[in-house]
C-alpha cells in the first residue's frame, strides 16, 4: 500500500491565507454605501398621514373646482366641506365654498365664507370679488363697490376679470345715480 500524504494542514494553511489577503482587499474598497444608524425610525407614520391628507385635500380640492365649473354646487359644497375639515386655513377652499355657496343662492353664507378667506389671508384678490358680489345680492351697494375696489387695487393690470370689476364698478356707480337707491 501506498502512503498517502496529509494535506489537511496544507489546506488549512492556504484558507487561511486567502481569507486574509480577501480581507485585506475588502478593507481597501472604497465604502460607498455607508449604512447610516439614525435614532429616528425609518418608517414615519406621521410623515405618511401627513401626506396622505395632502393628497386627500388636493383630490377633493380638484373635485371641487370642477363641480364648480360645471355648476354643480350641491357637489362642491360637499367636497369644500371634507377640504375645509382637513385643512380649515386654507383661503382657497374658503373662497371656493363662498362661490359654491353663491352658485346656490346663498349669499349671506357666501359672505362669511368670503371673509374668513379674507381674514386668512388679506391679499386674497378672488375674495374680495366673490365679496363684492355677495354684497351686491345682499343690497349693501356701498359694501360690494368697497370690496371691489379693494379687489382692483390687489389684482394685477394683465388680470382678465380687471376690466369685468371695472364695468362693475360703473354699473353699480351708474344705477345709484339714476335711481337714487342702493337696491
Amino acid at each position: 500500500m501506498k502512503k498517502r500524504r496529509d494535506i489537511r494542514i496544507g489546506s488549512l494553511l492556504m484558507t487561511i491565507v486567502l481569507i486574509s489577503i480577501v480581507a485585506v482587499l475588502v478593507q481597501r474598497i472604497p465604502d460607498q454605501a455607508q449604512v447610516v444608524i439614525s435614532s429616528e425610525p425609518a418608517f414615519d407614520e406621521s410623515q405618511h398621514v401627513q401626506q396622505q391628507k395632502h393628497n386627500e385635500v388636493a383630490a377633493r380640492f380638484e373635485q371641487a373646482v370642477i363641480m364648480l365649473h360645471a355648476q354643480e354646487y350641491d357637489y362642491a359644497i360637499t367636497a369644500l366641506h371634507r377640504v375645509l375639515k382637513l385643512t380649515p386655513t386654507m383661503p382657497e377652499a374658503h373662497v371656493n365654498m363662498g362661490y359654491a355657496l353663491l352658485g346656490s343662492n346663498n349669499p349671506e353664507a357666501a359672505h362669511d365664507f368670503f371673509q374668513s378667506a379674507i381674514a386668512l389671508r388679506p391679499t386674497q384678490a378672488n375674495a374680495y370679488w366673490g365679496l363684492a358680489v355677495s354684497l351686491e345680492a345682499l343690497c349693501d351697494m356701498a359694501g360690494a363697490k368697497g370690496a371691489m375696489r379693494t379687489y382692483l387695487h390687489l389684482a394685477s393690470p394683465d388680470d382678465k376679470f380687471v376690466t369685468r370689476a371695472r364695468a362693475a364698478l360703473w354699473e353699480w356707480d351708474t344705477a345709484d345715480k339714476s335711481t337714487g337707491s342702493s337696491c
